[in-house]
């Protein structure tokens, strides 16, 4: 994975401080108990200039998961989208992934975050295909996870936060020691549930299918797009769960995650999967990049111009 390249600015509690100065106490409340919420967003070179793709969207997503945890913002959902646009002008950087995370900050220490304030931060940075961009065109090999994806009745799947991507980290250290590219995860009753850091999308048969909410995902925004850009292309959809032997018997798979895009898998434990082509997949990447890149006037509304 490669390694962060700074940009010249980072927002941090309502103002744009140099990079190198945006720093917290090593004693931050959030930092020791995981006590953080946060969101993956992406600004493309779009038609008409950079533009972020889904940011109210993201960002409603963002304050969501405070609200699960408890956490209260001390910015509202209309100031962080200005905040967002604020940073992206300030770097100028037509190409990039940005960071909100809210976090509970230096000052008492104990479980209880009630008496901590909140800090608000929001870091951009470019940063290529998550998982290559050979697996994007190509594919990745993947493995089933020994770790299961947390359970609704411990953590909260549905919010985006630090505690929870543990689990993920475990699942992604394992599938790279065992010589894979990433890893899928069951939930607690043996279905699949998604990757680290990603959705996970079945084509058999022509028919695209992805796991419910019920399944321990979390609700995926590039998840959501691809979602309507497969019913408007006349892709049959379905939302259901599936089983680790249904990955197998597979015509396609594919993640889909603001970090990851759309990328394919072409092989599960040692199975190829399918013929090793990708047509729904190659389908949903252009329509996918056509929405990113402002060539789809129909999701105009996804696009926030930086400028």
């Amino acid at each position: 994975m490669p390694a962060i390249v700074p940009t010249s600015k980072i927002w941090l509690d309502g103002r744009l401080v140099p990079w190198d100065d945006a720093k917290i106490h090593v004693l931050s409340h959030g930092l020791h108990y995981g006590f953080a919420i946060f969101e993956g967003i992406r600004c493309h070179r779009a038609e008409r200039g950079t533009a972020v793709f889904r940011l109210r969207e993201h960002i409603e997503r963002f304050r969501d998961s405070a609200k699960i945890y408890e956490m209260r913002l001390p910015y509202g959902v209309d100031d962080l989208v200005r905040a967002v646009l604020e940073l992206a002008r300030a770097n100028g950087a037509p190409e990039a992934y940005i960071r909100p995370i809210a976090f509970t900050a230096y000052g008492e220490m104990g479980l209880d975050p009630s008496t901590s304030r909140v800090q608000v931060a929001i870091g951009m940075w470019p940063w290529g295909a998550y998982l290559g961009e050979a697996g994007t065109q190509h594919g990745v090999r993947a493995t089933v996870s020994s770790w299961t994806r947390i359970d609704s009745r411990s953590l909260p799947p549905q919010a985006k936060c630090a505690a929870n991507y543990a689990n993920g980290i475990l699942a992604k250290l394992e599938a790279k020691a065992a010589g894979y590219d990433e890893a899928i995860l069951l939930n607690s009753a043996g279905i699949v549930s998604e990757g680290p850091g990603e959705n996970i999308f079945r084509v058999r048969n022509g028919v695209l299918s992805t796991p419910p909410a019920s399944s321990g995902i979390l609700r995926g925004v590039t998840r959501d797009s691809v979602v309507q850009l497969t019913v408007e292309d006349g892709i049959e959809y379905q939302r259901t769960g599936f089983t680790r032997e249904e990955l197998f018997t597979a015509d396609e798979l594919f993640y889909t995650g603001t970090a990851a895009g759309i990328t394919p898998i072409r092989e599960v434990d040692g199975r190829p999967i399918g013929s090793g082509k990708f047509p729904i997949v190659q389908r949903l990447q252009s329509l996918y990049d056509d929405a990113i890149r402002g060539r789809a006037p129909r999701h105009a509304a996804w696009l926030t111009y930086v400028e």
